[in-house]
């Protein structure tokens, strides 16, 4: 490689990883420093190059390697009160815990996208995030079990900012959601999987493509098990059976995602009150109100079910369907 051919691979690099994603990282970059050091270099375009190959190998941070891949401890992709996400290069995020403590609940995670992939419909997988490999890390004399994930593509949201943004939507907006939700449920439970957390901060739609991804696994539990861990900020959003240790059922997630799209709506958390309008379309149809309290009330244990009842409402509301792109 000559300083030219250097100077155009380091000025045509974006992230870390386009310069050090291969086997030998260190050697990679040594490489390069000799071909751009401005003591062996001439010219301001080796000595910019070199500027610039140093604060991408800074910004590379930690890297960790396992018997199945390499993967980089970058910027903080997202915190969360139990874990944080990492860049780590490609399409992927790692997961780390906060605290050992919290080890269990990334492996919850793994365990629960280890499930679905293997017992789930693979037409429906795209639903959920896709596990890449779990493994325990040692850092300091501390041990966490990290989990490594597929990234959602650029322009998901989730229906906490799609609330923020536009509140409340016009049913038709929130029924192709409410429809793709259950689907991702629907799947976890036909695989054995309880979400036990679908709170709109977890739900991540994208409003021109219409796709969806359920994301964060740690609280779940097998089918029939009890929850033994729950997100303090939505206490108040779990039913009492939770709190007395009842066997989780699909009825839990059906519940908590109804709630996420009742408030979509501009509906209660029980259905039963809040605003008519839809948007400048109307006033919000009784029919699917009470479909909605229903739903909350006396939820189904059968995503499946719920979903075809669904259907065959917005069909008597709407008609056949078409597409309406989210504007926010």
């Amino acid at each position: 490689m000559t300083t030219d051919e250097a100077i155009a691979l380091v000025n045509a690099a974006r992230a870390p990883e386009d310069l050090f994603g291969g086997d030998a990282p260190n050697r990679d970059y040594r490489r390069l420093a000799r071909l751009l050091h401005p003591d062996l270099a001439a010219g301001a375009g080796a000595a910019a190059a070199f500027v610039r190959l140093a604060e991408l190998w800074a910004a590379r941070g930690e890297t960790i390697r396992t018997g199945r891949g390499t993967y980089r401890i970058g910027g903080v992709f997202r915190r969360g009160a139990t874990a944080v996400l990492y860049e780590s290069g490609g399409d992927t995020l790692l997961k780390l815990p906060l605290r050992p403590a919290d080890n269990d609940l990334v492996r919850r995670e793994a365990a629960a996208l280890r499930t679905i992939e293997h017992e789930g419909d693979p037409r429906l997988l795209p639903y959920v995030p896709r596990l890449v490999e779990s493994f325990r890390y040692r850092s300091d004399g501390t041990v966490r079990q990290a989990c490594v994930i597929s990234r959602v593509p650029d322009g998901f949201l989730t229906l906490a900012e799609i609330a923020r943004r536009r509140s409340p939507l016009d049913p038709r907006d929130a029924a192709w959601i409410w429809r793709r939700l259950l689907v991702a449920i629907g799947t976890a439970h036909r695989a054995g999987v309880v979400h036990g957390a679908v709170f709109g901060h977890h739900v991540l739609v994208h409003p021109v493509e219409h796709g969806l991804v359920l994301v964060d696994w740690s609280q779940s539990v097998p089918l029939g098990s009890p929850l033994t861990a729950l997100v303090s900020r939505h206490r108040d959003e779990y039913p009492p059976g939770v709190f007395a240790r009842e066997p989780a059922t699909g009825a839990l997630d059906i519940r908590l995602a109804t709630r996420c799209v009742a408030g979509l709506m501009g509906l209660g958390p029980d259905g039963a009150h809040g605003t008519d309008r839809t948007g400048g379309s109307g006033r919000f149809p009784s029919r699917m109100r009470a479909f909605v309290r229903g739903s909350l009330l006396s939820p189904p244990r059968d995503a499946w079910r719920l979903l075809a009842e669904l259907d065959e409402l917005l069909g008597d509301l709407y008609g056949p369907r078409t597409y309406r792109p989210l504007d926010l």
